[in-house]
């Protein structure tokens, strides 16, 4: 490696070496690795334990009906009701709150949705209801980070098979009791910790009549200025336990996220189909991040093993959940979701089949949940929670140009106006002076995560780096991300 000062930046390029019938992407790089856990991370992480995730979905099952709309009845009896819950998840993070002196900033998102207004969710809102988000602030120690925000979150409304339905029981268990459950335990756990940047424990509401409560709590953020950098959502992630299921898979969870974003416009989209970058949007670098979460805090084999399976659409066949939203505002988010699910446990009524009948039972009750496999996705979410809220921002402004200025002998720089057969990077730090290197990364076209990295040097603050591979681009996609001195990782940057 060759280093030339420039100003105002440091190029390397790296010199060509024989290729000995090898690609050229296989022999400038080292295979991608997991990068080694943070002792103070893995520590938080053993605090999350199935007997509060169990307490947290008993807790909520036992209000009855968590039906948004029965926020606007005053029939119920007392302590049942969507707002009794909301209550009960204000005061946890209060008590997570007092329990760190006070670490975190409870709020309530409160706001009403009239079906006048005509929104996409107007035929499941009868007449104007109050709809409650509840979220908790972990603020980022460092002032020049502190702007940087991760958000974990679930629903915590639930329904029967009668969307209208504001008095049924509706005891949501997994459908999304479990999720809740895992935005209270990451607030748990990850509380006492220090992080340079911003995490947001979330809890919202009016999922089942529409993604209500997550379109006004994405929109907030927008116009707030919430520098999101990452949304996780969990809904259904309670790995169902119907006797008999042989399919269901405990060592993993699925991970959904959109490729293409929601909201590129006809430009952008052009440029994505044009370099093949279908595969690279913001939601698909986080889930690859969650990956490594796993793969770095979790073995890959025996009884703890557990790992993200990512799957490469935005969620399942006809049906949405609230990271949607949040895409629609321009935010990178992805889905939590167990294996494989069990109907029966979901948007049913409660029905127990008399004794000896080969009838299911209905519902989505407490016994169908795994508590286990609950905390296994709670970890994995606090994983990468800290692991993004520790890390440098990722590279800022990358880019890969395709016209190649050279200048001879110190010479004015001039435009060849050719393409070149290698690969010239450049990008900004990202805002702060915590980057120790940076990962230069790159897979080939058909693979869905990467799989060669190479790094580079940090630069004194606000000087970009520009870095040359003699690597030809038609063959690899290309990304970078920042590391610190502890070895946590920024979210990809792609060109």
């Amino acid at each position: 490696m060759s280093l030339s000062r420039m100003t105002p930046s440091l190029v390397f390029a790296m010199a060509a070496l024989p290729l000995a019938g090898q690609p050229d992407y296989l022999l400038h790089g080292a295979p991608v690795s997991p990068a080694a856990p943070d002792p103070v991370i893995a520590q938080a992480l053993e605090a999350i334990q199935a007997a509060h995730i169990q307490q947290t979905i008993q807790t909520l099952v036992g209000f009855g009906t968590r039906s948004t709309l029965s926020s606007m009845e005053t029939d119920l009896p007392a302590g049942q009701g969507i707002s009794a819950a909301a209550d009960w998840i204000a005061s946890q993070f209060n008590e997570i709150s007092r329990r760190c002196g006070g670490c975190l900033e409870v709020k309530r998102d409160v706001f009403t949705a009239d079906p006048a207004s005509g929104g996409p969710w107007a035929g499941r809102i009868p007449r104007p209801t109050q709809i409650t988000n509840i979220y908790a602030i972990l603020r980022g120690s460092d002032p020049a980070q502190a702007n940087r925000m991760v958000l974990v979150t679930g629903h915590y409304d639930s329904r029967d098979t009668k969307i209208m339905d504001d008095h049924g029981a509706a005891p949501g268990a997994n459908d999304d009791a479990s999720g809740v459950a895992v935005s209270i335990e990451c607030a748990r756990a990850l509380s006492r910790l220090h992080f340079p940047s911003t995490i947001v424990f979330a809890a919202v509401a009016g999922e089942e009549q529409g993604l209500v409560g997550s379109a006004h709590l994405a929109q907030l953020a927008r116009q707030q200025g919430w520098q999101l950098q990452a949304v996780l959502n969990n809904d259904i992630v309670g790995g169902n336990t119907t006797p008999g299921d042989t399919l269901q898979l405990k060592d993993r969870v699925r991970v959904f996220s959109e490729g293409v974003p929601q909201t590129a416009t006809p430009e952008q989209l052009h440029r994505i189909l044009t370099v093949g970058g279908e595969n690279d949007s913001p939601s698909r670098e986080l889930a690859r991040a969650v990956g490594a979460a796993a793969r770095t805090y979790f073995p890959a084999t025996g009884a703890a093993a557990f790992r993200a399976a990512l799957m490469s659409r935005p969620d399942r066949y006809m049906r949405g959940g609230d990271h949607l939203s949040f895409n629609l505002e321009g935010f990178a988010a992805v889905r939590f979701t167990e294996w494989r699910e069990d109907l029966n446990h979901q948007h049913q009524d409660v029905v127990r089949p008399p004794a000896g009948s080969s009838d299911p039972v209905m519902g989505d009750l407490p016994e169908f949940v795994d508590f286990q496999y609950v905390a296994q996705v709670a970890r994995l979410n606090a994983a990468t929670l800290a692991t993004l809220a520790a890390a440098p921002g990722e590279p800022e402004h990358l880019t890969m140009p395709l016209l190649i200025d050279r200048a001879p002998h110190g010479s004015t720089k001039i435009s060849t106006r050719e393409l070149d057969s290698g690969t010239t990077l450049t990008w900004q730090p990202p805002t702060g002076d915590s980057v120790a290197h940076y990962d230069v990364l790159w897979r080939e076209t058909t693979a869905p995560d990467w799989q060669y990295e190479k790094s580079v040097p940090a630069l004194p603050a606000d000087s970009p780096v520009t870095v040359t591979l003699p690597i030809s681009k038609d063959n690899v996609i290309f990304g970078v991300r920042s590391v610190d001195a502890k070895g946590h990782r920024s979210l990809v940057a792609v060109p």
